[in-house]
């Protein structure tokens, strides 16, 4: 998940229990003392009161609150909070207020700087590769909010077989012309998922749980694609692996994204012109994964029947070809949102900060940048 997501009041979620008032980071000096600084950047915590206590027992906590990108950089370059050993942000939509984390920003932070503990399972956002040549570790939470993404990812690719935004916006519309069309044409053009293939782009935790629920609940045939054949996974699901995105493409009766943003497109022209003909897409990645132009004219041809997308390529902005079609289904980027990813997010930051004290980088609960981590 990326800096720009619902807030709290959009996803449902209560306010914070203890919240202080917003201060700025000019009134926030480090404590004097032997124990390491930890930056909490944004908002209180919610939920996980004791862990924080005992995060607060080992570290010297430090608060930013809400802070730009610029009063962010001027803080580090005068380092007004000292030589921090790390940094957590137990929210994906406060403590972000900097922007992206590229080459400009962790330039600045200080060389005691070794791990950053992040809500969210996406991290398009921060340049993980160049936090790690300056021997930062990346952590991310994708664990927390797995069955929140895995149930929205299965109401999404449910909407693509059986027409639910056709349906639902036959009756919203309270025309009765638009509801006896949809009554009365709908079962011609549906069909139930059940025996049909499932091809899932990336088989990491959040695709496994999909192929688990797909298969049990819809009886789903599964293949996957990925950079790395995961055997243990697939014997798990029955899972097919196919050596090539192409393959999978080719043989899949629904395409599934749940794979991390590279900073490349992954679906354009070239890959929709191997997708079986009438075939569904679904999207709980990133949105960047897809060219719009070209899944507009794959829906446009008939080379794709239905999609269902969690994510846009130009978040908050939703392409309004994609949002008129009765045969996509829409959401805000919210699969994840949930009380209870929250709760995780908040929880696992704290692990992978208290088992990085205890054990170094062994102790990081999850990291994703250990390949190309500078170490001292």
């Amino acid at each position: 998940m990326s800096a720009a997501t619902p807030t709290p009041q959009d996803s449902g979620l209560p306010p914070p229990a203890t919240a202080a008032p917003s201060k700025s980071s000019q009134e926030i000096t480090p404590t004097s003392g032997s124990k390491p600084t930890v930056l909490h950047l944004g908002d209180d915590i919610r939920w996980n009161h004791e862990l924080y206590a005992e995060l607060g027992s080992k570290f010297n906590i430090v608060r930013t609150y809400s802070i730009g990108r610029e009063e962010f950089k001027t803080a580090l370059k005068e380092k007004r909070w000292g030589d921090f050993v790390g940094m957590y942000r137990p929210f994906w939509n406060t403590g972000g207020e900097m922007g992206n984390w590229d080459k400009e920003l962790i330039d600045l932070l200080p060389k005691s700087c070794k791990i950053y503990a992040s809500a969210g399972a996406g991290f398009d956002w921060v340049d993980t590769r160049t936090l790690a040549s300056h021997g930062t570790i990346y952590c991310n939470s994708a664990s927390a909010c797995t069955e929140s993404v895995a149930d929205a990812a299965i109401v999404l690719i449910l909407s693509c077989y059986r027409a639910i935004p056709w349906s639902f916006l036959a009756a919203r519309s309270c025309d009765a012309k638009e509801f006896a069309d949809a009554n009365q044409n709908i079962a011609a053009v549906t069909h139930n998922p059940n025996g049909s293939v499932l091809g899932i782009v990336g088989l990491g935790r959040i695709g496994l749980r999909i192929a688990e629920k797909a298969t049990r609940a819809f009886e789903m045939k599964i293949k996957y694609y990925d950079v790395v054949r995961m055997e243990d996974r697939e014997k798990s699901v029955g899972a097919e692996f196919c050596d090539t995105l192409e393959e999978l493409l080719e043989s899949s009766d629904c395409i599934l994204l749940a794979t991390p943003f590279s900073g490349a497109t992954l679906l354009s022209s070239s890959q929709f012109a191997h997708f079986k003909r009438g075939s569904r897409l679904v999207n709980i990645a990133r949105g960047k994964l897809i060219d719009e132009n070209a899944l507009n004219e794959a829906l446009n041809n008939g080379t794709i029947s239905a999609a269902g997308l969690d994510v846009h390529a130009n978040e908050p902005h939703v392409d309004k070809r994609l949002a008129d079609r009765k045969n996509v289904m829409l959401m805000s980027h919210t699969a994840g949102a949930s009380v209870e990813s929250h709760i995780g997010f908040e929880r696992l930051g704290m692990e992978n900060l208290l088992g990085w004290l205890e054990k170094g980088e062994k102790g990081a609960v999850s990291p994703v940048n250990l390949e190309w981590l500078k170490r001292d």
